[in-house]
């Protein structure tokens, strides 16, 4: 049996000494709560910062104002300033961070319901993705996390392919 996704990077972040931080948003602590259901994940996992509104955004993870006001809330630029303050705040090596607009209501403008940002701040790489999911809230949420996971496996195993 394949072992679950959380438990890949469980093992890949040990096998590096490296810690992990979060910023979620949309997800509202899933991708924590998906992080934590590893055994030993107290060994790498710092924690997180659940940002909804934001207020926290700002005053937790450092998102500037105008970034809120001239990218908005759902936007590459506000998940990357919220995976840079995850990491700052928490002291980790490699913070993860997303906002997404989960539904059903809060689409705007070229900002549809489901459309979410997943940003990753590592030691020396930062790069933000973007999905559109087109589920209920709750699928929006579980897939924000597994992309969450993907691209942090993904980091990863580029780390262990580079012999980093």
């Amino acid at each position: 049996m394949e072992k679950s996704i959380e438990a890949q990077v469980g093992e890949l972040l040990s096998r590096h000494g490296l810690t992990l931080g979060l910023g979620e948003s949309c997800t509202g602590g899933l991708l924590g709560d998906r992080i934590t259901n590893v055994p030993g994940s107290s060994h790498y996992f710092r924690g997180g910062v659940v940002a909804y509104s934001n207020q926290v955004k700002e005053r937790l993870l450092g998102v500037r104002q105008v970034t809120l006001e001239d990218q908005g809330v759902v936007s590459k630029a506000t998940a990357l300033e919220m995976a840079r303050g995850a990491r700052t705040v928490l002291g980790a090596d490699i913070a993860i961070a997303v906002t997404g607009i989960a539904g059903p209501g809060g689409a705007l403008p070229g900002k549809p319901v489901g459309l979410t940002w997943v940003a990753l701040c590592g030691p020396s790489k930062e790069w933000a993705e973007e999905f559109t999911w087109e589920g209920d809230r709750l699928s929006n949420k579980r897939q924000s996390a597994e992309a969450a996971l993907r691209i942090l496996l993904d980091y990863l195993k580029g780390l262990a392919a580079r012999g980093g």
